[in-house]
């Protein structure tokens, strides 16, 4: 009988074992960790010791702040959609209250090969017209006698490129157009191109980095329409008021920029040189600086020979921060 009752005991306990093994067997694995969501936000910050933009000063040679948003959607690895904002302090001859940008576009990705197509708009509120010989505007600009629209807003298209060699070497070419640079009527081509050099990690400490890099553009640019040719040249010895209002043939240009960037985590400090091969004759026509003076300046686009250094080189500093909300922990 004490045989019989082990016996039982045993069955049941080993009957009982088996269910617990089955049940272990199908229990559900834990979850997948949730992927990472496709949306994000990039945000930027910079202080600057001059605002150059193709080779010339936006700032009046003066120091310039900047700050900026954007909202970023990966489909997948080799397509982004991105849509931003940024804001940049500046010193225009329209006294215009700051340049605000709006740009968006997608980023197709091909294994080494990074290409961007998007739209930027650089707008400029709270700017006035200087023009002697217009309805509604003010005086022009003492003591350059530079004419200035109230708007100087524009528009441009782009499309970059940017080849990946190595862990060290990057090149890239980008075309932009504009039917109307800043506002003045002239068609506007530019072709820039660049390298750029990575400096190995290992030669940093952790969180520290370094690179060098250049571009080199060429601003193919048109004519202005007849506002900048009365508010430039009328008045002058011999200008008259056909020539003025033929509107300023504006002179294509070269321009290039070298220097290197040491990196700290988010924070980048870049040390560099920009400059063009403007003259201070031409560099007057195309930007209407309104601190240009002289005389001796003569060109095609500057009869009155008033010369500007807003696109002479110049040595910037700039400190920047950037990061991804997905990186803020």
């Amino acid at each position: 009988m004490k045989r019989v009752a082990f016996s039982l005991v045993l069955a049941v306990g080993l009957a009982a074992s088996s269910a617990m093994a089955a049940d272990m067997a199908t229990k559900a694995p834990p979850a997948p960790a949730p992927a990472p969501s496709p949306w994000d936000v990039a945000i930027s910050a910079a202080l600057m010791t001059d605002y150059n933009f193709r080779g010339i000063t936006q700032s009046a040679h003066e120091p310039s702040s900047q700050a900026g948003f954007e909202l970023r959607y990966t489909q997948s690895p080799m397509w982004q959609y991105y849509a931003g904002i940024s804001g940049e302090s500046i010193d225009f001859p329209n006294h215009a209250a700051a340049e605000i940008d709006f740009y968006g576009g997608v980023r197709p990705t091909f294994d080494k090969l990074a290409l961007d197509f998007g739209v930027w708009e650089y707008w400029y509120p709270g700017g006035q017209c200087f023009a002697t010989f217009s309805p509604g505007c003010q005086p022009t600009l003492a003591p350059s006698g530079n004419a200035a629209k109230k708007d100087a807003s524009f528009i441009e298209g782009y499309a970059k490129a940017t080849y990946t060699i190595n862990d060290q070497w990057a090149v890239g070419i980008q075309e932009w157009y504009s039917p109307s640079v800043s506002n003045t009527g002239s068609v506007g081509w530019y072709t820039v191109g660049n390298i750029t050099y990575t400096v190995p990690s290992t030669m940093f400490a952790a969180g520290w980095g370094g690179y060098i890099s250049g571009d080199l553009g060429y601003w193919d640019l048109g004519k202005s329409d007849s506002f900048y040719g009365v508010g430039s040249l009328l008045g002058f010895p011999g200008i008259t008021p056909a020539i003025a209002n033929a509107g300023d043939p504006y002179k294509s240009f070269v321009n290039w920029d070298a220097g290197f960037g040491v990196t700290y985590k988010a924070f980048t400090l870049d040390l560099r040189y920009y400059d063009t091969n403007l003259n201070k004759g031409d560099c007057n026509a195309f930007t209407s600086a309104y601190t240009a003076s002289g005389s001796g300046n003569i060109t095609a686009a500057n009869p009155g020979g008033v010369g500007s250094n807003w696109c002479s080189g110049t040595f910037i500093a700039k400190l920047s921060f950037a990061t991804n909300m997905s990186s803020i922990k």
